[in-house]
C-alpha cells in the first residue's frame, strides 16, 4: 500500500493562503528593513503584522483551536511553516516563531487548566510573548542541560529561584518566562530539574543586555536574564517537581522540527533567487545556468531541499504517532541545519557580488540560518546521541543473542 503524502483540501488552502500572505504582505516589510526586526519596530510591527495575518485567516496554525489557532498536527504544520519561513518576518507575523511556538506546544500538553488560561491563552492569541529560560553561562547548562545551576528552594507556599541565564531568546518584552531550575541533586546530575511559570514583572526578574549575535530577525533579542529570590507559587509549577528534563523533551523534539520547517522556507527562497539569476545572467558566452559548475550547485540545492523534507516528514510522522522520535528528530535536525546553510551558501556563490550585497536577501538569510547548527543542540551533540543510541542497540542485541 502506498504511503499517502497528500494534504487535505483545507490544509492545501491554508498553505496557499500562507504563501500569498507571506510573499505579498510580509516580504516587502522584511526587505524594507533588511531583515532586522528591531529596526522595523519590534513589537509594534509584530502586532500590526499579526492583525493582518488574522484577517488573512493564517494566524497561529499550530495553536489549539480553542485558543484561536488551527490546531494542526506536526505533519500538517510542515508545509505551512515552510511557506511562512519564506520570509524572515513570516514566523513573527503568523505567531509561529521561536520561542513562542514551542512554548505554545508545551503548555498545551503539560499546563493545568488554570495555567492554560493565564499563560497559554494570551500567548496563542498574540497578546503576549514568552521566553524559555534554560541556557546559562559556563559552567552552567548549555549543550549539556544536566549542568543546570539555577536553583529553586522550597519556601512557604512556593519556591524561591536564584540564577543567571543567557542567550534567552525573546526575553526583552516577554510577558512571562518558563524557568528551568534545579530542585534536587547537583549540577551534573541527569535529573532534578523543574519548570516554573513566572510573569515578567515578578519581583527579582531582571532582563540584562542583549547579546550581539549574527541573526537579527528574532524578536526580543537573545538576552541575559537574572533571577534573584524570585518567588513562584506552587500553582505555577509547570508539570511535576523534578520532572523538568523529561517535560523539556515534549518541547524540544517538535521545536527542532518547526525550526527545520521555517529555515527550509528561507533556504528555498535563497535557491529560487539564485536559480532565477543564473537562468538569465549572461557570462562566458552564454547563460550562467548552462555552465556545468553552476548546474552542479543547482542540483545539489535541489537534493538538499528534497532530503531535508523527507527526513522532516519521517520525524513528524513519528511525533504525530506519539513517539519520542529522539533519533528521527536528531537526524533531521542535524542534516537540515547543515543542508540549509549549504543551500543558502551555494545560492550566494551563484549570485556572485550581488549575493553578498544588500541588493539581494541572501547575505541576511545566511546570517540567520548559520546559528541553527548551534542552537537546539549543536550538530556534534546530536551526532554523539545518534551514535550512542545505535551502538547501545547493538550491545543489547549482542547480549540478547548470548542469553
Amino acid at each position: 500500500m502506498a504511503i499517502d503524502l497528500t494534504y487535505d483540501p483545507d490544509i492545501e488552502k491554508l498553505i496557499d493562503r500562507t504563501r500569498t500572505f507571506t510573499r505579498e504582505y510580509v516580504l516587502p516589510i522584511e526587505d524594507r528593513f533588511l531583515g532586522n526586526i528591531a529596526d522595523a519596530g519590534g513589537d509594534e510591527l509584530r502586532i500590526e503584522m499579526q492583525a493582518a495575518a488574522r484577517d488573512a485567516g493564517v494566524f497561529a496554525p499550530h495553536a489549539p483551536v480553542q485558543y484561536g489557532g488551527h490546531g494542526l498536527s506536526m505533519s500538517d504544520r510542515a508545509p505551512v511553516f515552510e511557506e511562512a519561513g519564506y520570509s524572515l518576518f513570516g514566523p513573527i507575523a503568523l505567531n509561529l516563531g521561536a520561542p513562542d511556538e514551542g512554548n505554545v506546544h508545551m503548555l498545551a500538553h503539560i499546563a493545568s487548566a488554570a495555567q492554560k488560561e493565564q499563560f497559554l491563552a494570551p500567548l496563542a492569541r498574540g497578546d503576549q510573548r514568552s521566553a524559555f529560560a534554560m541556557t546559562e553561562p559556563a559552567p552552567g547548562a548549555g549543550s549539556d542541560p544536566a549542568a543546570l545551576t539555577t536553583a529553586a528552594v522550597r519556601v512557604d507556599g512556593g519556591w524561591k529561584i536564584n540564577g543567571h541565564k543567557w542567550f534567552i531568546t525573546g526575553a526583552d518584552g516577554a510577558g512571562f518566562f518558563i524557568i528551568m531550575a534545579r530542585t534536587s541533586g547537583k549540577p551534573g546530575d541527569r535529573g532534578g530539574a523543574t519548570m516554573f511559570l513566572a510573569p515578567a514583572d515578578t519581583a527579582g526578574i531582571a532582563v540584562g543586555r542583549h547579546i550581539g549575535t549574527l541573526d537579527k530577525a528574532m524578536i526580543g533579542g537573545h538576552c541575559e536574564v537574572f533571577f534573584e529570590n524570585v518567588f513562584v507559587p506552587d500553582e505555577n509549577v509547570l508539570g511535576a517537581v523534578d520532572e523538568g528534563f523529561a517535560y523539556a523533551q515534549v518541547r524540544l523534539g517538535p521545536a527542532r522540527m518547526t525550526h527545520v520547517m521555517r529555515w527550509l522556507g528561507a533556504s528555498r527562497r535563497a535557491h529560487d533567487i539564485a536559480v532565477a539569476q543564473v537562468a538569465q545572467r549572461e557570462g562566458f558566452g552564454g547563460k550562467l545556468g548552462d555552465l556545468g559548475m553552476v548546474q552542479k550547485m543547482v542540483a545539489d540545492n535541489e537534493i538538499d531541499i528534497a532530503a531535508t523534507r523527507a527526513l522532516l516528514t519521517v520525524a513528524c510522522f513519528e511525533l504525530d504517532r506519539g513517539g519520542h522520535a529522539s533519533n528521527e528528530t536528531s537526524i533531521a535536525k542535524t542534516f537540515a541545519a547543515e543542508a540549509i546553510f549549504r543551500i543558502v551558501d551555494r545560492s550566494i556563490q551563484m549570485c556572485g557580488g550581488l549575493g553578498v550585497s544588500d541588493d539581494l536577501p541572501l547575505a541576511r538569510l545566511s546570517r540567520e540560518v548559520r546559528p541553527f547548527r548551534v542552537y537546539d543542540g549543536p550538530s556534534e551533540v546530536h551526532r554523539w546521541a545518534i551514535a550512542k543510541r545505535t551502538i547501545g542497540a547493538a550491545k543489547r542485541a549482542a547480549r540478547e543473542a548470548q542469553s
